[in-house]
């Protein structure tokens, strides 16, 4: 039997292992803590999706959800969060269903405050090579919303006004504390070309990596915070582009 040349198999391994570091996926990919990153695939669809609040199409109910959200601290009652997101050529797709036993929301105009209302929010990155570039989108539950652009990270802001379609519906009353209300969903499509100042394809390419995270707070009366992938549970806010998760295009 011929002896092997253990430099040639170390170059051999060596080769293996880059082999497969280019096909991963790099799930271990970690936050600044050294936790995982959470990761999802959007799924592309075909069929025409209409904004009503419904989530009564094909692709929504044969999507599965991004998985629990979490309360990094430990604030509200800690209500379940169930979003799914999808992504046509135009579109970026994102439900929510809260479940809420006192839905609320008192504000209607564009740009204020909806974050102290029962609101959701959609944070993205769509260059994980600028991940200090990032956007965030907040509603409420009257589907009024704040959108801004960060292009230096925290601390920064730019306007940023993105022609979205939005629908809410109820399972419950709104603004009524006296009774015990079920839930409230919420439906948005934001066009990729509002991101086009940052993304490296718009829309997406099959494969592509977004950063994003997906937060919600609660009212007054119950003034959770919660969000899909953890920030920093010594540090309260969701303004942490290095904590959002991980997202991939499928087509």
């Amino acid at each position: 039997m011929k002896a092997i040349n253990p430099l040639s198999k170390l170059l051999a391994l060596g080769l293996i292992f880059t082999l497969y570091s280019g096909c991963s996926d790099q799930s271990g990919i970690k936050d600044p803590l050294g936790r995982t990153l959470k990761s999802h695939t959007i799924n592309y669809v075909d069929a025409p999706i209409v904004i009503d609040g419904k989530l009564t199409e094909a692709p929504w109910e044969s999507a599965a959800t991004v998985g629990p959200f979490v309360f990094p601290w430990e604030v509200g009652n800690n209500e379940g969060t169930r979003a799914k997101l999808l992504w046509d050529d135009q579109y970026l797709y994102v439900s929510f269903v809260c479940d809420d036993a006192h839905i609320s929301a008192e504000h209607t105009e564009r740009d204020s405050p909806v974050y102290r209302d029962d609101c959701v929010e959609v944070f993205t990155s769509p260059n994980p090579d600028q991940l200090e570039k990032y956007f965030n989108l907040e509603m409420n539950a009257r589907a009024a919303h704040l959108d801004f652009f960060h292009p230096e990270g925290p601390g920064s802001k730019a306007n940023w006004d993105p022609e979205i379609l939005i629908a809410t519906r109820f399972n419950g009353t709104l603004n009524d504390d006296s009774d015990s209300d079920q839930s409230w969903t919420l439906e948005v499509a934001i066009p990729f070309t509002a991101f086009a100042e940052v993304a490296k394809h718009t829309p997406p390419q099959d494969g592509d990596e977004w950063r994003l995270n997906l937060n919600r707070l609660g009212d007054k009366t119950n003034h959770e915070l919660s969000q899909w992938s953890p920030g920093d549970p010594d540090n309260q806010g969701f303004h942490a582009p290095q904590f959002f998760g991980r997202v991939f295009f499928k087509k």
